[in-house]
């Protein structure tokens, strides 16, 4: 099973709507290691490990958001794999 990691800069009213908490959700649930947190500039970043497939279930799953988020777009970049056993609320900026 070969690892990879992806960053992903979610837009949108994506603070303040429980957004981190869903995400270190999926992320379990997904079996992914890795952060979230907020940015100054109103968008959360999420860094994660994990297999192609289970980082693009996540990456659907950041396209939707939880209830009462309006996700208008996710940008999504390759990243280094680091070293992580668990994923993580980093705190905010």
């Amino acid at each position: 099973m070969s690892l990879t990691a992806r960053l992903y800069w979610v837009r949108g009213l994506v603070q303040g709507v429980g957004f981190r908490y869903f995400v270190q959700r999926a992320a379990a649930d997904l079996d992914l290691a890795g952060y979230v947190k907020n940015l100054e500039d109103g968008r959360v970043e999420v860094y994660a490990v994990g297999t192609e497939e289970k980082l693009a279930e996540l990456a659907r799953r950041l396209s939707k958001g939880p209830a009462h988020s309006q996700v208008r777009g996710v940008d999504e970049q390759t990243a280094p794999v680091r070293k992580a056993t668990s994923f993580r609320i980093e705190p905010t900026w």
